[in-house]
């Protein structure tokens, strides 16, 4: 192992003898974690090439148990999103694509810190179940196209063991670290196409557009090497995404999108990325063709029926999706006002995020406990007109003495005296 860091920090790349090694060895625990830190933090300054990303990224995924699909007809898709603020696209375009005909097999995680999780919004609803056996999650997407689920312990346990390792050795933001966690991950989970959206901006991973794009090529490429069809989609996180931020806010957001009510930028981007998914599944011919299918699912309410599916088959009681003002609802809902007239300008995703969380949206640590009913609803978005003494979001919580929370809420929104203008929330498309 000694050998292995030394080649690395002079700069040579590893073979994948030398990598197996190592993955093996972290795994059994025949290495140890002073030594993996000082490999990870060689990649960290050396880097890696395509081809030893692609190598770490196979030994990992093969690691621990990975899920055959091959049982189930047709081309499996699936999304992966690399975090960011009122994030809620599995929920809406999971059950538009499956309205369309694809199969979508999606393995989802948790909520930390300032991004939320699908699977924290999905138990938002009673009797949700996420953690399904291979064969409960297979039979279900063969039956009704879709299935959305929590990752068994058995998947890619190298990936966990080097992710907790770079958590506290200053070595998170490396591409090819990060590149290779998150597609050892998505390929350990047998689809056969997947779509990356990829986030940049304030309340994502990735603060520039340029180093989203980098980590997105990486992995796409990592994708056409182990023979998968790969594509990623740059998306702009420098504001929230729609208007919720916060597990059962987001989920009645969701909802209202799939009976075509969805604010504007969570439409686009689901629409986008479905058309991609319906061109990777073979469903249409381009992803053009997609977008209109897509939009035909939303309006004619076959998507929303597909998320009703989707609860329904998982346990959860799909009496609040048809009736979303069954959720509970906060004890506070405080008004955030505009203190002065302009236009927005920016909304600090970041902010945002923390914000939520301290309102109990969120965990500051996975043994944390999420009220589900917290979070925020923002009344404004980049590029709308605010008045003095207008609303600008409303805080939902539990809790009591809040006022600093509330005030970084109504300091997370700039405004500009001249009229501001919106950016798409798809900047780009890698294939």
């Amino acid at each position: 192992m000694v050998d292995i860091i030394e080649r690395k920090r002079d700069g040579h790349p590893l073979t994948r003898e030398e990598i197996s090694f190592f993955v093996k060895g972290y795994v059994d625990e025949t290495i140890p974690d002073y030594q993996a830190s000082a490999l990870a933090m060689a990649i960290y300054f050396r880097g890696m090439d395509e081809r030893e990303i692609a190598d770490l990224t196979d030994l990992m995924m093969h690691s621990g148990k990975t899920i055959d699909l091959s049982s189930i007809q047709g081309l499996k898709v699936d999304k992966h999103s690399t975090g960011g603020v009122g994030d809620k696209t599995s929920l809406v375009v999971g059950p538009l694509v499956a309205a369309c005909g694809a199969k979508v097999a999606k393995m989802s995680g948790r909520g930390l810190g300032h991004t939320g999780g699908t699977l924290d919004k999905m138990e938002s609803v009673p009797g949700m179940r996420i953690g399904l056996t291979d064969k409960e999650f297979k039979d279900q997407v063969s039956r009704i196209g879709l299935a959305i689920a929590g990752q068994t312990g058995e998947i890619d346990p190298a990936d966990k063991k080097l992710y907790a390792l770079r958590d506290v050795t200053g070595t998170i933001e490396s591409v090819p670290l990060i590149a290779s966690s998150i597609m050892s991950k998505k390929l350990a989970s047998g689809s056969d196409c997947i779509l990356l959206d990829v986030k940049f901006g304030s309340g994502a991973f990735m603060k520039t557009f340029e180093a989203a794009k980098e980590l997105a090529q990486t992995m796409v490429k990592i994708g056409d090497l182990l023979h998968r069809d790969t594509r990623a989609i740059l998306t702009d996180m420098d504001q929230p995404l729609g208007l919720a931020v916060g597990n059962s806010l987001e989920v009645k957001e969701a909802i209202a999108t799939l009976k075509g009510h969805g604010p504007k930028d969570l439409v686009e981007l689901a629409r986008k990325a479905g058309g991609i998914m319906l061109e990777q599944a073979h469903i249409v011919a381009s992803a053009e063709e997609g977008e209109k299918r897509i939009q035909e699912a939303i309006d004619n309410g076959s998507g929303f029926e597909k998320l009703c599916a989707l609860f329904e088959a998982q346990g959860g009681d799909v009496s609040y999706i048809r009736e979303p003002e069954r959720f509970p609802v906060a004890k506070h809902i405080v008004e955030i006002v505009a203190e002065e007239s302009g236009y927005v300008r920016r909304i600090d995703s970041l902010s945002i995020g923390v914000s939520a969380m301290k309102l109990g949206a969120g965990r500051e640590k996975m043994s944390d406990t999420i009220d589900m009913s917290a979070g925020i609803l923002l009344k404004k978005k980049v590029g709308d007109r605010v008045e003095k003494g207008e609303v600008l979001a409303l805080c939902h919580t539990n809790k009591e003495g809040v006022d600093e929370v509330l005030r970084e809420v109504h300091d997370a929104f700039q405004l500009s005296a001249t009229p501001i203008t919106v950016p798409p929330i798809v900047h780009a498309y890698i294939r």
